[in-house]
Order: C-alpha cells, then structure tokens, then sequence
C-alpha cells in the first residue's frame, strides 16, 4: 500500500495500490476444466494462437464439448473474461463495502478495479503479445467485460443519487456518467504498459481515484456560492 492518500475532499477514500499481479485465475475458472484450459493457453500462447482444438487438449474433453458450451473461440475468450472481471468486482465490493457513501464506495472501486485489471496476467499476456485483439474494444464496440462494468457503474451511481439514493452522487443520467468514467478509466487499464514506465510507483490509480470522486461530486448552486461570498 502505498503511504501517501488522495488529494479528495473525502476523508473516506483509502489510498489506492496497484495490486501485485499473479497466475491465479478466478475460482469459476479454476472450477471449469475448459475455461482453466483456454486461460492456461492463452497465458502460454497468447491469444491468436489458441484454438478450441488447443483448450480442448488441455482440458481433456473433445472439440465437441467445447463447441457445443462456447460455439466458438470468442464466446469462450468473453466467458472467461466475464468471469474474471466478475471476481474482481466482488473482491472489490467487499473491500470498499465499508465506506460512508457511495461515492466514496464508487470512486474507490474505480481505482480499485482498474488497478487489478491492469495487473491481471490475461490482459498483461494480451497486451504483451496480442494488442491488436483490443482494437475493437477501442474504436468500434463494447465487449461483454466492458458491458458488464458499464451496468454495475450504472447500478452504483444510481444508488447515490438522489432523491432515492444517498444523495453523495451528482445528478445527471447514471447510464451517461458511467460511461464517461468508463471510457476514461479503459484508456488506463489498455495503456498500463505504457504507463508504468513512467508511473513506476503506481500513483496513477490514487488519481484516478480522485478524478473519479471530483466527476461524481454533486455540484454547489449558484445561491451557495453566492452566501459563501457574502460571508
């Protein structure tokens, strides 16, 4: 963990730490012989050079099996992200749980998440040999992993809105903010690479941190800034 603490008006946020990356795929993962298969290939051989033939070696079923779960190898790649980031954002959830509000709990899931994603050895193994895969994910369309933090961004902004919410979050349409802070954030997790070399101590994620909890922040009316003035 890093020793210094966010510049944020909230007292609430924890420091953010890039976690230290390691081999262990998530439990569901390691529970489906097919989706530990296709996670241990594609760590060995990068992703263009994995094949349903490959996975279904490795898990010890026939192509037929896989075929007949998957269809094909995108569908079994976006399983087995899906299940991936799924378990980050549960991780996270219980770790920022505890926080007063929820934007505190939002923000800090943010960084959190993103910190984790970049450091996880499937992306790291992606960007490392395969990058051109993630071009689609940039200019043309959402993948399922990037849909899927879009709806719990959504649910979680929702929740501190007001009038149903907490109140902590700003107005505005959830859908809309969560995509700004996703779009924002995704830049981050592609371009770890290039960031840590200039980023070695990995503050970039107490910023992001930040950055996120300032976006969310509900925003003064001119009346108050106006008593503040006359005061």
């Amino acid at each position: 963990m890093l020793s210094h603490r966010p510049r944020s008006s909230d007292a609430s946020l924890p420091s953010t730490a890039k976690p230290t990356p390691g081999n262990a795929p998530a439990e569901e993962t390691r529970a489906d012989p097919v989706l530990q298969a296709a996670y241990d290939s594609i760590l060995e051989v990068g992703v263009r050079r994995t094949t349903l033939a490959d996975v279904a070696r490795r898990a010890g079923v026939s192509r037929m099996t896989v075929y007949r779960k998957y269809d094909d190898l995108p569908r079994l790649l976006s399983a087995l992200l899906t299940v991936e980031l799924s378990a980050i954002l549960h991780e996270v959830d219980a770790h920022t749980s505890g926080l007063d509000t929820v934007r505190a709990r939002t923000a800090t899931m943010v960084a959190r998440a993103s910190a984790a994603l970049a450091g996880h050895p499937i992306l790291a193994r992606v960007l490392a040999v395969d990058p051109e895969a993630l071009l689609p994910l940039i200019v043309d369309r959402l993948g399922s992993i990037q849909r899927l933090a879009l709806e719990q961004l959504t649910t979680s902004i929702e929740a501190g809105q007001a009038p149903n919410g907490d109140g902590s979050i700003r107005s505005g349409d959830p859908a809309l903010l969560a995509l700004m802070i996703l779009m924002s954030t995704q830049s981050l997790v592609f371009s770890s690479r290039a960031i840590s070399s200039a980023d070695q101590l990995d503050r970039i994620y107490d910023e992001l941190q930040t950055m996120t909890d300032a976006y969310l922040t509900p925003r003064r009316s001119s009346d108050d800034t106006a008593n503040d003035q006359t005061r």
